[in-house]
């Protein structure tokens, strides 16, 4: 059950946001062309057809948490040249976002970009989202090893090397199925509900169980935790 109680943020120190579709709508087209982009590799790589490599694509997701990681496990895939083929996308697809900008300048405590991509594209997307000041670390495919979520493996590993209470961290993810492995360490959870496949329609009640909140767009739902902590401005 949600617990749609603000008091929970009380003694939050530390705020985990997932990257892409998360801290930039997924309207924007920019995953899009990351997605179409693996696609792509995936055809040549192996020598097949867009359906076939879409398909291919589609399935490692769902049963590795990323299709790099399948990739990987599966064909032993080098993952430096996949990483640098399928982020070389159009960031001007995404627009500078003031309000976010000074939504996190407001929000007490540290703020942690957790993605299963690469550094070079979480700097290129806060670069244009123009929030760079307002996050202290970015914790990358790379440094999980290339373990991603929902693995906890690297949620755990990016508490430790990041020295981050799950006790007083929050995790923003847009993906439903990221946020139980953050909730069984004891962080507090929020399932931004997004544009994408994966965020509609709601999970099986064995995940929504694991999810404190639901929003439906970030900034809105930063001005409610904002407005309780009391940093709002009038």
């Amino acid at each position: 059950m949600l617990t749609r109680r603000f008091d929970i943020f009380d003694k939050t120190d530390a705020w985990v946001f997932d990257l892409d579709n998360t801290l930039y709508p997924a309207s924007c087209g920019l995953f899009a062309q990351v997605s179409q982009r693996m696609t792509a590799y995936i055809c040549e790589y192996f020598s097949i057809g867009h359906e076939a490599a879409l398909e291919r694509q589609k399935s490692l997701f769902m049963r590795y948490g990323t299709t790099l990681r399948g990739l990987m496990v599966e064909h032993g895939l080098d993952p430096a040249p996949f990483l640098d083929h399928v982020h070389r996308v159009d960031f001007e697809l995404v627009q500078p976002n003031p309000a976010l900008a000074l939504k996190l300048g407001l929000l007490p405590g540290r703020k942690l970009i957790f993605t299963n991509s690469s550094r070079r594209h979480a700097e290129e997307v806060m670069a244009r989202l123009g929030i760079t000041e307002h996050i202290e670390h970015i914790f990358d495919i790379s440094d999980a090893d290339y373990i991603p979520k929902p693995d906890s493996d690297c949620y755990a590993l990016l508490l430790a090397r990041h020295g981050v209470d799950a006790a007083t961290a929050c995790m923003i993810d847009d993906i439903p199925f990221n946020l139980p492995p953050a909730k069984a360490l004891g962080m507090s959870t929020v399932w931004l509900k997004g544009e994408g496949d994966w965020a509609r329609p709601d999970p099986e009640p064995a995940i929504m169980g694991n999810i404190d909140f639901v929003a439906e767009n970030l900034v809105h739902w930063l001005d409610s935790v904002l407005d309780y902590l009391g940093t709002l401005p009038a």
